[in-house]
């Protein structure tokens, strides 16, 4: 467990020190992981470690003491928290991202969010199930928003809604910022894994919101962002990329490192039943099967980091990740989930039917990242078409979300 720092002190931003921080806390998050389970909500202990040690303020912009990284190191900091809890991890990870989504803003909301600290926690979800209605200075919002990860720790909500002129015409889609006090959680999210991230039912009714914390996304995905203050290239990132690497492929690399590491532990005292094998480690089939899916692993984790890669490039270029680019990060990215799928798959096989066992945290990675991996934006078919119509020029858009 890492130490408080003073609020005068700045944390370190550089991606080694943020690394060296998220590996410490793994002890501490993998023995409150079962706890979290239970009580389907991470911990208070995690949550104010994790608030403490700055990890829901690597995307906060630097001007107001954030950390302001890069994806790839948002990547590799949310893949080591899930080598100690996967719900830890998606909860950071989707709570900087949501905070990535509002460094978009206008400086007014930012100001709001950030102006008394950097650790302000999100929730949201962008899916526009909600009415609107126009007026003046803004928009009367009421809606139910289905699997707002984080929910219960959460000081804002980011929640998509149609956006109407005051004819009533929707003429836009747009995500709005608003404050805990105007919504209330509904406690729904009863699910086979990632239980610990409370992702509920965020209810609003009739609530406000300011023109300034509103952002178009058509506008966003087109890199149509309000001009920011810090000149960094942080808020250029491609914008449905940013939003699939960070919090729905990076846990899952550190589950399956959690995996692979507790199959290559485990193998040195289990045997293989009906076998002259007192050890799994000693058998040659056993060790190709480790073999295998270190591999797929290597390989997912090479797709994610050429993704990153791609993304950060091209931010910090000022440009705008091009089609093809964005394409091809999005069929590395979900294919990434692909292969730790099936590694995750193998080791528990080769592990045998004791990972089931309730007691033995191999179950819950794979509960947990089978549930992930599901996520409707990953779509590991329609992204495939997607990336092959671009390989062959076919012009067809099969979706928005490009």
């Amino acid at each position: 467990m890492t130490e408080s720092r003073n609020e005068n002190t700045p944390p370190s931003s550089e991606p080694s020190d943020l690394l060296r921080t998220a590996r410490e806390l793994v002890p501490l998050l993998a023995r409150n992981a079962e706890q979290g389970e239970r009580d389907r909500r991470l911990t208070d202990e995690s949550v104010k470690t994790l608030t403490e040690s700055g990890m829901f303020r690597l995307a906060v912009p630097k001007r107001y003491g954030g950390h302001e990284a890069s994806l790839r190191t948002l990547v590799d900091v949310s893949a080591t928290l899930a080598e100690g809890d996967g719900s830890a991890s998606w909860v950071v990870a989707v709570g900087n991202s949501l905070t990535w989504v509002t460094s978009l803003f206008p400086e007014q909301a930012q100001d709001e969010l950030f102006g008394a600290g950097p650790d302000t926690r999100l929730s949201g979800v962008l899916t526009p199930s909600a009415t609107a209605e126009r007026v003046d200075g803004g928009y009367r919002v009421s809606g139910r928003w289905h699997y707002a990860s984080g929910s219960w720790h959460a000081d804002w909500s980011l929640i998509g809604f149609p956006v109407p002129d005051s004819s009533g015409q929707i003429v836009d889609q747009g995500i709005a910022l608003i404050p805990a006090a105007d919504y209330t959680v509904e406690d729904t999210w009863f699910v086979a894994g990632m239980r610990a991230t409370g992702s509920n039912c965020v209810v609003a009714q009739d609530v406000f919101v300011p023109d300034h914390r509103v952002v178009s996304v058509p506008k966003a995905m087109a890199g149509d962002y309000p001009v920011q203050r810090s000149g960094g290239p942080h808020p250029r990132s491609a914008f449905v990329q940013f939003l699939t690497a960070a919090p729905l492929v990076a846990p899952q690399l550190g589950l399956a490192r959690a995996a692979l590491r507790f199959v290559g532990e485990k193998s040195a005292e289990k045997a293989i039943t009906f076998t002259y094998f007192e050890k799994q480690r000693d058998s040659t089939a056993f060790q190709l099967r480790v073999a295998e899916a270190a591999q797929k692993i290597d390989t997912a984790y090479l797709h994610v980091q050429r993704a990153a890669a791609d993304i950060d490039a091209a931010a910090r270029r000022g440009e705008a990740l091009d089609t093809p680019g964005r394409i091809r990060a999005r069929a590395d990215l979900s294919g990434a989930i692909g292969h730790v799928t099936e590694a995750i798959d193998i080791l528990l096989t080769a592990h045998g039917a004791g990972a089931f066992a309730e007691a033995n945290p191999l179950q819950r990675i794979w509960r947990d990242s089978a549930v992930s991996a599901r996520h409707a934006i990953l779509q590991p078919s329609m992204i495939k078409e997607l990336y092959g119509k671009a390989l062959l020029g076919v012009e067809e858009q099969i979706s928005p979300l490009v």
